[in-house]
């Protein structure tokens, strides 16, 4: 859980989490997406940075710990990119489904944009932490 691995994988995933989500969320696609909104506001403004930094910490993580344990030692950025995108499926698409369902927050076109960002920002974060566990792990060539 705390191997040398996981723990660079935390640091570097944490960092794309942060900066690559500012950037995704907040230059990329913040205008297209406020067009979705349903409920008028429920965004704030300015984050929280405490608040986002340790949540980019749990999240960076949580994914570190899930990849070194579904990789089953074959550590590589296909992997990790594959890891990265079936997590960004569950929580984009899976979830922002169930969430577009049960709350006021977003339309449907909002949703899919939102599920498409999940799975390009997750798909580099776990790019990022297998590339990261194949070049630190005791089974990297």
């Amino acid at each position: 859980m705390f191997s040398k691995s996981n723990l660079i994988g935390t640091i570097v995933a944490a960092v794309w989490g942060f900066f690559g989500g500012g950037l995704l969320w907040g230059n990329l696609m913040d205008a297209t997406l406020q067009e979705h909104v349903v409920t008028a506001g429920l965004i704030k403004a300015e984050p929280d940075m405490v608040h986002l930094i340790i949540g980019c910490i749990v999240v960076a993580f949580c994914l570190a710990n899930i990849y070194g344990k579904w990789a089953n030692g074959n550590y590589s950025i296909g992997s990790g990119l594959s890891f990265g995108v079936w997590i960004g499926v569950f929580t984009g698409l899976g979830l922002g489904l169930v969430n577009m369902a049960t709350l006021n927050f977003m339309d449907i076109a909002g949703t899919f944009i939102d599920a498409g960002i999940n799975i390009v920002f997750l798909g580099i974060m776990g790019l990022l932490i297998g590339l990261v566990y194949s070049k630190t792990s005791s089974t990297a060539a």
